[in-house]
């Protein structure tokens, strides 16, 4: 929200401001949504031009800000047409998960996989024709990223085809060691990261795809995402993996996603897969629970 000052647009002095202040208009939204010829009668200010006068009154002033500060008007079916000509839907080979994710994987938008280690999150990112960047902190990372943007908006194509989906696979791994203690900086990394993922995203109708860690407040509480509530905003779509109970004679690949977040589809809602072999196969559906 922008605070009035002077100079922000002609005729807005320091005078007129500290007017307007002690009548409680404070910022461009106060003053453009105000009854101008109310405030005028209580700051003893000009509100209508009067013969020649040459003084800037509010009208004029309210004229600036909107023009400065408006976002450009846009037809609804406008942006309807733009969204659906630079939106894919990428199944990901596993008709239950697509089903969960409501068809795929959707392009310019950020998913996210999380859960314990060992719970299939890799297994599930099993792609073809695929190119890998070892990366061992954050800032190894932001620099992949930066090449990455640099040859799209370059237009270098690979040799494996055009560009659809990109792979972080720990984001966890790479944020943990900034986060806490007195590396105060750490946040504002992550947040750096995260515009760069979004950006990616939609700039290039890519379909970006991270894993996460789990934690719980308590021994018995409840499995949610790491990274707290600030990363909680960055993917559109999250989806918790968790391994179903195995024997004391054998480990299982059989896991269970549930749909922890999601634009499009009720939360809660759970498939069972296989990760065996690498492989990810259908299972029988489980119904929906209470969402996380």
């Amino acid at each position: 929200m922008v605070v009035l000052r002077a100079g922000l647009c002609p005729g807005l002095t320091e005078e007129m401001i500290q007017l307007l202040r002690a009548n409680g208009v404070r910022t461009v939204v106060d003053f453009v949504s105000s009854d101008l010829e109310d405030v005028a009668q209580k700051c003893s200010l000009s509100y209508k031009v009067k013969g020649d006068s040459k003084v800037l009154v509010l009208v004029a002033v309210r004229r600036v800000l909107l023009a400065q500060f408006s976002a450009f008007p846009a037809n609804g079916a406008d942006l309807y047409e733009e969204l659906k000509s630079s939106t894919a839907i990428l199944p990901t080979g596993s008709p239950s998960l697509d089903q969960l994710l409501d068809s795929g994987l959707y392009t310019g938008e950020v998913t996210e996989l999380m859960g314990a280690p060992g719970s299939g999150k890799t297994q599930l990112e099993a792609l073809q024709r695929i190119q890998v960047a070892r990366v061992f902190d954050i800032y190894e990372m932001l620099r992949a990223l930066q090449e990455l943007r640099d040859r799209l908006s370059q237009q270098v194509v690979s040799s494996m085809g055009p560009l659809k989906i990109v792979v972080i696979d720990s984001v966890s791994a790479v944020i943990y060691p900034l986060l806490g203690g007195k590396q105060s900086e750490g946040l504002a990394i992550m947040m750096q990261l995260a515009r760069e993922l979004k950006t990616l995203a939609r700039e290039f109708s890519l379909a970006v795809v991270v894993t996460n860690q789990v934690t719980r407040d308590s021994s018995t509480g409840p499995l949610k995402p790491a990274l707290g509530r600030s990363w909680s905003f960055v993917p559109s779509t999250r989806v918790l993996l968790e391994s179903k109970e195995a024997t004391w004679e054998k480990t299982t690949t059989q896991r269970v996603a549930s749909l922890a977040k999601s634009p499009r589809q009720p939360t809660g809602i759970q498939v069972e897969l296989d990760t065996g072999n690498g492989d990810v196969q259908e299972l029988s559906p489980v119904t929906p629970t209470q969402g996380l």
